[in-house]
């Protein structure tokens, strides 16, 4: 095992770390801020990157493809939050409705399976040629990180509004909250739009960053924000408490579960056995969050930390 390899890897195991971190907070939107199960990521990770893509190569700049993606993301999780507040359908339903719908959706926006996109051709954001070799400002880490300080900086004064208060409020304590005078069914599709519209602005940067789409680009997509966001409060949870902070663990947390990827592959270890390994990572990391440490005696029960 060359140590060098390992070194040469890392800074694209931290952009595709900084990029999935960006999913991941939206991911953390629904599962912490909302308490809804939202399996819908799964499928609005490719509609963001179909979207992107397809807009790109019909000749529109890269900024209107990312917003295009932006919003064919919260459109789709309107679709969730309406299934789920309006019909009815019970939360994890919901999200599994949408996600099997898009899969359809995905494959007419692209027109097959896979579709790529050429850097030499269009003038991408980023892409992982740009990790080594070019000026700091084009530099995919760099950039990413700047988008995701914008977008945690948005998040943060959003959720200071009375508005966003208000979500926070609906996740926090549904019933209180429409005694409140609260309209919760509308909080929860808010929530759900903007939770799937950063996932699937994600899923535009992770196209470019790897130069195609991928109908399948988007499964197990909810295990890897799960990770992210489990990661970042069992590491940060007892150092950060701003809001803000909290959003940038989670970013960190997609860094660190990148990282430690790439070091097992770095290993040897099979790459077909990656997913099993995300799933322990995972469940690890919950028995930690759960019980304080995973080799010791249950310190609390029930408690989402």
């Amino acid at each position: 095992m060359n140590i060098l390899s390992l070194v040469n890897a890392l800074p694209g195991a931290v952009a595709q770390g900084l990029i999935w971190g960006i999913m991941a907070i939206g991911v953390y939107i629904t599962y912490r801020v909302l308490d809804f199960a939202d399996l819908t990521v799964d499928g609005s990770l490719c509609t963001g990157g179909a979207v992107c893509i397809m807009l790109m190569l019909k000749g529109h700049h890269v900024w209107v493809a990312m917003a295009g993606a932006l919003a064919a993301g919260m459109l789709c999780g309107m679709v969730t939050g309406l299934f789920h507040t309006f019909m009815g359908i019970p939360a994890i339903l919901s999200g599994i409705l949408t996600q099997l719908g898009l899969w359809s959706v995905n494959l007419k926006i692209m027109g097959k399976a896979n579709q790529a996109i050429n850097v030499d051709k269009y003038q991408l954001l980023v892409s992982l040629r740009f990790i080594k070799n070019v000026p700091f400002f084009k530099n995919t880490i760099f950039l990413v990180i700047l988008i995701t300080i914008v977008l945690i900086g948005i998040l943060y004064w959003f959720f200071g509004t009375e508005l966003g208060c208000s979500l926070r409020a609906t996740g926090c304590n549904d019933k209180m909250a429409r005694a409140q005078g609260i309209n919760t069914d509308f909080n929860r599709v808010l929530g759900l739009m903007i939770s799937n519209g950063l996932v699937a602005f994600s899923g535009a940067l992770l196209t470019q960053y790897q130069g195609f789409a991928d109908i399948n680009m988007g499964r197990g997509a909810i295990v890897i924000g799960l990770a992210a966001v489990i990661i970042g409060e069992a590491v940060f949870g007892k150092i950060f408490h701003n809001f803000a902070f909290l959003l940038l663990g989670v970013s960190l947390g997609s860094i660190i579960y990148y990282l430690v990827l790439q070091v097992v592959i770095w290993l040897g270890v099979d790459t077909d056995l990656l997913k099993l390994l995300s799933a322990l990572i995972v469940a690890v990391f919950l028995w930690q969050f759960q019980y304080g440490t995973p080799f010791s005696k249950p310190a609390r029960k029930g408690g989402n930390g």
